[in-house]
């Protein structure tokens, strides 16, 4: 633990002797995101590892569907192979994909399928949420896992019911769009922080002074800035100038806590006031040890068994400690002291929080 917080200690002074990021790398232009899509197809080829057609029956109609599209009749019921599993196909569309272009997929079991591995996805469109089909998905399945059993042992490592087909989506509806006709342009903050939109707006104002003979961006509001494109210049050639300069960022005084797996996050902007915290923990054993009560030899009766309880009670901790930490330093250091695990720091912000001497922002996940 003593580590884990030096290593956070490290990270936070590291990040606010950084003085200034690229704005490429703070921002994202407002209305160029990923699409998600998503597909329902069959993986073919499996040796004997596919579903079995009995618990996963919308697999024995999507392969009779298939087969009927082929010119190929199956009653209903007669299907019995397990080289076959149902798969959703999912992947990610990026911004100005033209049509013929490339994309990786990831494929992920829906049956009982053992394994994907060697098997051939079929033909399948993705669609997005609006119902079109952009992506048409084939080829095939890299699964790095793997699973192995016996009669008396099972060995697995890794997930073999998922895998990737790189570049196996094929676009085929073009998602490009004409980014120079706009003269409207919107960056919006990674971090939201209204100090910082104001420094973005005012960076970006004193570079198109000099570039562009007056100011052209306005901070909207704590997320994003509204940048009016000057007319000789093309978007794509304002957003590579632009995505260059240097600001600095100003964060957020923010606690991280995640109860689940113990982990602590604190940002180098942390305040803590003076005050008192004291912690211990009560600790209850109770242990049943039953006793045996014989009979004498010549007596007439029975064994029996006498119930025994014997319950413990122990404390430790309990001392108090004084936590005067003006900075992330002294905190780290003022909690590592006190000797406590992850359990124990996470009450004690939380309790501190509670108390108002915590000067920034507690998250619980």
């Amino acid at each position: 633990m003593r580590n884990l917080m030096a290593v956070l200690l490290w990270l936070g002074l590291a990040v606010s002797a950084g003085g200034t990021e690229r704005l490429k790398d703070i921002t994202a232009v407002q209305g160029l995101r990923d699409n998600q899509l998503v597909g329902y197809g069959l993986v073919l080829g499996l040796s004997g590892t596919g579903d079995s057609l009995r618990n996963a029956p919308f697999t024995e109609q999507s392969m009779r569907s298939m087969l009927q599209r082929m010119g190929v009749g199956v009653e209903a019921g007669t299907l019995r192979s397990r080289n076959v599993a149902a798969v959703v196909v999912t992947a990610t569309l990026p911004p100005f994909v033209a049509q013929g272009s490339r994309i990786d997929v990831t494929v992920s079991s829906m049956g009982d399928a053992s394994s994907l591995a060697g098997g051939m996805l079929a033909m399948t469109p993705l669609m997005a949420a609006d119902g079109e089909a952009y992506v048409v998905a084939q080829g095939p399945v890299m699964v790095t896992g793997f699973s192995a059993a016996g009669q008396a042992e099972a060995v697995t490592q890794g997930v073999p019911t998922a895998g990737r087909i790189p570049n196996g989506g094929l676009v085929e509806k073009d998602n490009t769009a004409d980014m120079n006709g706009t003269r409207t342009l919107a960056l919006q903050l990674h971090n939201a922080d209204f100090k910082t939109a104001v420094t973005v707006a005012d960076v970006i104002n004193a570079h198109a002074r000099r570039a562009y003979g007056g100011p052209i961006a306005e901070a909207h509001d704590f997320r994003s800035v509204v940048i009016k494109r000057p007319e000789r210049v093309s978007a794509s050639r304002l957003l590579a100038e632009l995505g260059e300069l240097e600001v600095e960022v100003d964060g957020s005084a923010r606690v991280v806590v995640d109860e689940r797996t113990g982990t602590i996050v604190i940002g180098d902007r942390v305040r803590v006031k003076p005050v008192a915290v004291t912690q211990g923990s009560i600790t209850v054993r109770v242990t049943e040890t039953p006793q045996a009560s014989q009979p004498n030899p010549l007596a007439d009766g029975e064994t029996v068994m006498l119930p025994e309880t014997d319950v413990g009670v122990a404390q430790t901790g309990g001392h108090v400690a004084m936590l005067q930490g003006p900075t992330i330093d002294e905190l780290v250091r003022g909690l590592n002291q006190m000797g406590l695990k992850p359990p124990g720091i996470i009450a004690i912000l939380q309790a501190i929080k509670t108390a108002g001497a915590l000067q920034g922002e507690l998250v619980v996940q």
